[in-house]
C-alpha cells in the first residue's frame, strides 16, 4: 500500500529533527559560527538523502520510524542512479518551477490513488508502507 501525504510529511519532519538539528550543532562547533554553516549542512543533508536509502533498502531514519520506504516500481530497493534522479533531477524541476512543482507534488501525493509525486515519476519510484 502506498504512503500518503501526512505520513510522508511526518517522516520528512523527523529526518529534519533527527539529522538536521545535530548537523546544525556540529557545524556551529566546526565553523565557530553561522558563517559557512550552510555548505556543511547542505552537503551532509544531500548525502544523507541520497545515500542512506541506497544502503538501507529505501529507508531514511524518519521513514524507518514511520514505517515507510522508497522502492522502485518493480519492488526492488533504489540504487544510486534512481536516487540521483529522484533527488537531483526532481530538485531541479522543483527549482525551475519556482516551487510550484512542490505544491503540485503535494497535491499528487494527497489526491492520486498511487500517491506518487513528480520526483517519483522521474525516478520510477513509490513510497510504500514498509514490511
Amino acid at each position: 500500500m502506498n504512503a500518503g501525504f501526512w505520513i510522508r510529511l511526518g517522516a520528512s519532519l523527523l529526518d529534519g529533527l533527527i539529522v538536521g538539528v545535530p548537523l546544525f550543532i556540529i557545524s556551529l562547533l566546526i565553523t565557530g559560527g553561522l558563517d559557512g554553516r550552510e555548505y556543511f549542512t547542505d552537503i551532509i543533508s544531500f548525502l544523507y538523502t541520497l545515500l542512506l536509502p541506497v544502503f538501507w533498502n529505501g529507508y531514511t531514519v524518519g521513514k524507518r520510524i514511520c514505517g515507510i520506504q522508497i522502492r522502485k516500481l518493480d519492488g526492488s530497493s533504489p540504487g544510486i542512479g534512481t536516487m540521483l534522479l529522484r533527488n537531483v533531477v526532481g530538485g531541479l524541476v522543483y527549482s525551475l518551477t519556482l516551487g510550484i512543482g512542490v505544491i503540485i507534488s503535494a497535491f499528487m501525493v494527497g489526491l492520486r490513488e498511487d500517491k506518487r509525486a513528480i520526483h517519483d515519476f522521474i525516478a520510477g519510484t513509490e513510497v510504500v508502507l514498509g514490511n
